[in-house]
């Protein structure tokens, strides 16, 4: 359960939603309780200042005797329901109700030693919760204090009912913010459940379907649209092993035929030695070209799984080439093709001589087996700073524009000019592509229907 996405995006929500509750909660309290707190300030300096004034009004009535003004004043704002005292000096002159002289007298006492006119006080020892008071001096000949007090038990009653209140709601926001989550959850990741589904029915056989996922969000879009463009690359590759597949088959079938035909005659009745040479000869040719096949085969397999590891070493690219040029030299002279070979200067390089040396004799074999009588092939090596470059051109039939993005493919042919007749399986320039990549170079092509071709290979050094 705990693995399920559902689960842990609504967690994820609850949790964070509850956090987002209590520090809400946190801060609508403080500010409530600070507020009270100031409105109750404001209240209790407004009666020290309003019985400050009474008392001075009183004074004057009574020609100035305190012991008389005092208790009107005061008298009159029990009226109003408020608990206040006058004071001169330290000493009581009157209150509006029974309260502790003590603590007046103690609040009275700082009140008198301040030097601010306006003083609120808290007083840890009158109602539960304590109290509040705010004291008014009065100023003239002789010096009084006003003092209103205000009991905090209202105050902390409110308190108590905001807290209570949101005890009790924290549990239904919760439970509501759970069944909110997870149905948020459920719905955003309702397309995944569509692509899942849709998924399941793709296999190897309609890999060209593709998952829709209608008006979804843009994550889950291109979520959907790296899957179909996974299925379109799986889709090619699917059909390009196919396709190998089938022409590999097609490819071993003729040498196989041939070898069984051969061995099937010579093996019907007696024949002179000489029939038998020839059969066994014929056998012989077919067993090499297959063998040889078999071993493009085999590297381009490995080559795809990355199981070839290149021999590096130092060797000169331009005794390479040289070399390359002299073993086809027979095969030129036999169909009458002048092969210039421009080696150059000593060009160090450092790779896998062997398989470069089969780069380049693909490429001076393919050159020449597509070059009409009296043609000519050139194999030039140039060097462009940190760059060589093998070149092997021909006067030869050419590649129609057409054909040429799809000569590296593997047992592509072009035309009938490029057909088996020629000895060739169509692997050679898919080897030497694979060969100039493992070397972290490429191969080009420049060719002109009827007006020869040119492969160039540039390979870093």
């Amino acid at each position: 359960m705990t693995k399920s996405l559902r689960f842990r995006l609504t967690a994820w929500y609850l949790a964070f939603f509850s956090l987002l509750f209590v520090l809400f909660s946190i801060f609508l309290y403080g500010i409530l309780s600070r507020e009270l707190q100031n409105r109750l300030d404001e209240t209790l300096l407004s009666q020290a200042s309003t019985t400050a004034s009474l008392f001075l009004d009183e004074m004057e009535e009574m020609h100035g005797d305190q012991l008389k003004a005092a208790p009107e004043a005061v008298s009159e704002m029990r009226l109003r329901g408020s608990t206040v005292a006058v004071f001169d000096g330290s000493r009581m002159l009157a209150a509006s109700a029974p309260v502790a002289a003590a603590e007046f007298q103690a609040l009275a006492a700082r009140a008198a030693a301040a030097n601010d006119p306006d003083l609120v006080l808290t007083v840890p020892r009158l109602g539960k919760y304590g109290a509040r008071a705010a004291a008014h001096r009065i100023g003239g000949g002789h010096m009084y204090l006003a003092l209103a007090v205000e009991p905090l038990d209202s105050i902390a009653a409110s308190l108590q009912v905001v807290r209570r209140v949101l005890f009790l709601a924290l549990p239904f926001l919760l439970a509501l913010a759970a069944i909110g989550g997870y149905w948020l959850s459920t719905r955003s990741l309702a397309p995944l459940g569509w692509m899942a589904q849709q998924s399941r029915k793709i296999s190897g056989s309609n890999l060209h379907t593709r998952l829709a996922i209608g008006d979804a969000a843009d994550e889950l879009t291109m979520l959907a649209a790296s899957f179909n463009e996974l299925l379109s690359r799986l889709d090619q590759s699917f059909e390009s092993m196919r396709r190998f597949v089938a022409d590999a088959s097609h490819e071993l079938r003729t040498p196989i035929a041939v070898i069984r035909g051969e061995a099937d005659v010579a093996l019907s009745h007696d024949r002179p030695a000489a029939e038998y040479r020839e059969s066994l000869a014929i056998v012989l040719d077919e067993s090499r070209r297959l063998s040889r096949l078999v071993d493009d085969l085999l590297n381009l397999a490995r080559a795809d799984a990355g199981h070839v590891r290149l021999q590096v070493r130092e060797f000169y690219f331009n005794d390479l080439l040289a070399e390359c040029c002299r073993s086809v030299q027979s095969l030129a002279a036999a169909r009458r093709i002048d092969l210039e070979c421009r080696a150059g200067g000593d060009v160090p390089f450092s790779g896998d001589e062997e398989l470069l040396r089969r780069l380049v004799v693909n490429l001076l074999d393919n050159a020449i087996r597509y070059t009409p009588s009296g043609g000519k092939v050139t194999a030039e090596l140039e060097a462009h700073g940190a760059d060589v470059r093998v070149r092997v051109s021909d006067t030869g039939v050419g590649i129609a524009p057409e054909a040429a993005s799809h000569v590296f493919e593997r047992f592509y042919r072009a035309d009938k000019a490029r057909s088996r007749d020629e000895g060739g399986f169509g692997l050679g320039l898919s080897i030497v592509k694979w060969i100039a990549e493992s070397h972290h170079g490429g191969v080009e092509l420049t060719s002109r229907p009827e007006a020869g071709t040119t492969f160039t290979v540039t390979l870093p050094r």
